[in-house]
């Protein structure tokens, strides 16, 4: 019986996660999208951040990659802020706003923080944190990063300083 469910739970899985995949959005493509509470209250929606180039991080608390992007996203927008990059932190843990909040304090988040809801996930095809989307000034997606470690920082640099003088 272990063998007949965990063969179900693959085929599952080899249908089903393609699927996801196809579902996120591409370079190129308008971001979806979104309408999401900060962690201080304020109503935020994609539409915010037209003719800025913004940068989305999905993140979890727990996840030591994402300790390690949010420092260097500190030093991003405080770095390119006043050139037109804004950043939002998008939370996907389940404690609630609390948790969040002492994760912002902690590691001094210069930029706003929000939950993600099951159908924003949804909507960018979420399958692992971080997982970072750099949006245009059109609010074309420019690129999507998927974790993170030092050749992710490069090219996320480069690319922002790119769409920045634009």
């Amino acid at each position: 019986m272990n063998g007949y469910r965990f063969s179900m739970l693959f085929f599952i899985a080899l249908v089903f996660v393609p699927l996801v995949a196809l579902a996120a959005p591409q370079k190129g493509e308008p971001a979806p999208p979104f309408k999401v509470t900060s962690t201080t209250g304020q109503q935020i929606v994609l539409s915010d951040y037209r003719g800025k180039v913004l940068l989305l991080e999905f993140f979890t608390t727990w996840c030591s990659s994402c300790k390690d992007s949010v420092s260097h996203l500190v030093k991003l927008h405080q770095k390119y802020e006043k050139q037109g990059l804004q950043v939002l932190g998008l939370n996907l843990d389940d404690d609630g706003v609390k948790i969040v909040r002492e994760f912002a304090t902690a590691n001094r988040l210069n930029y706003p923080v929000a939950l993600a809801g099951e159908s924003m996930q949804t909507d960018y095809g979420l399958r692992s944190v971080p997982t970072l989307y750099v949006i245009g000034k059109k609010g074309l997606i420019a690129e999507k990063f998927m974790g993170y470690n030092e050749e992710v920082e490069k090219r996320l640099d480069l690319l922002l300083r790119k769409l920045l003088s634009e």
